[in-house]
């Protein structure tokens, strides 16, 4: 409740509330919380972690019913989660940080496969920190992005700054992937603790939580956002840090990545052609004056710019 009246007095605009569901050892009060968020007034929520069946029939019996945005990392789960009655999806490839599902598909294949199955929008979730991936996401069926770690990279980000650093020096391979013995399977910075557990895991011969717990423990993860050590617990990232190389405004980074969508959506458009000469269509090379007497498409296999050159036309394509 407190977190919700503080975001009021710092917008005058609309913003949902994220409710996930873990296994924990002391599970929370999730009826409470969706009841407070009725009372609240929040229109949109997004749901994400264990079944979230009751918590949905608690929502969309709000009046009016609330908008839920359901996070998946499956086709399956997906599926399962519009016959509950979820109005749009966020789905998650296993690029993304925290919680990456059990089963390992990336956004290239997951979001095309949300295209195929999925008759309800989604945006995707999990690799994206830039205009370039905006437009391959919306290039494969979704409404739009996702992005949580790139906007822990922003000057507006509460959180400490050694910590928005390390994410700007790290690479696409300091994530590290715990707790998949226990089907909780989570992306976390690449640190010493992090490793530390992952080692428990693999040679524990109890296989008991209990024996990874304080390494992995959510109060020191918190901590690590306010004293900005990132040695002192797990903390979660995904595999974008190796995207992320500054610490703009929110304003600059939004701009930017609308600015590079739209360059790059007009590239690709730009390959596209209605007809090209029929001598093309059967296969000559483009440079070869007799296939295109017109020379409107001689540059692109020019033997003067590129002397080793030998570009076909391919169907409608400028390629």
């Amino acid at each position: 409740m407190m977190e919700i009246r503080r975001c009021r007095k710092m917008t005058s605009k609309p913003f949902g509330v994220n409710l996930t569901l873990l296994p924990a050892l002391q599970p929370p009060d999730y009826p409470a919380y969706a009841r407070v968020i009725i009372e609240e007034g929040i229109r949109i929520v997004e749901t994400a972690g264990n079944n979230p069946a009751p918590v949905i029939k608690q929502l969309k019996a709000a009046d009016p019913p609330i908008i839920i945005l359901h996070k998946c990392t499956t086709v399956r789960h997906a599926l399962s989660a519009i016959k509950l009655g979820v109005d749009f999806l966020s789905i998650d490839g296993m690029e993304c940080a925290g919680h990456v599902g059990e089963t390992d598909i990336t956004n290239f294949i997951l979001l095309s496969r949300a295209r195929q199955e999925l008759n309800v929008p989604f945006i995707a979730s999990g690799g994206f920190a830039d205009g370039q991936g905006l437009a391959a996401a919306l290039s494969l069926g979704a409404e739009g992005i996702n992005m949580g770690t790139r906007f822990m990279c922003t000057i507006e980000a509460p959180i400490h700054q050694n910590i928005k650093e390390s994410i700007v020096k790290a690479q696409e391979t300091d994530t590290e992937l715990v707790l998949r013995r226990w089907k909780n399977t989570s992306r976390m910075f690449s640190n010493k603790v992090a490793r530390d557990a992952i080692k428990i895991e693999r040679e524990s011969p109890t296989g008991k939580f209990e024996e990874v717990a304080p390494y992995v423990s959510g109060k020191r993860g918190r901590e690590v956002f306010l004293n900005g050590d990132p040695e002192h617990g797990v903390w979660t990232a995904g595999q974008v840090i190796g995207l992320i190389h500054d610490i703009p405004s929110c304003a600059d980074l939004i701009s930017r990545i609308e600015r590079e969508a739209l360059d790059t959506i007009n590239k690709a458009k730009s390959l596209y052609v209605e007809e090209l000469p029929e001598s093309d269509m059967e296969g000559k090379p483009i440079q070869d004056s007799s296939a295109n007497p017109t020379g409107e498409y001689g540059a692109v296999g020019s033997k003067v710019n590129n002397p080793q050159s030998e570009v076909w036309g391919i169907g409608k394509s400028k390629l």
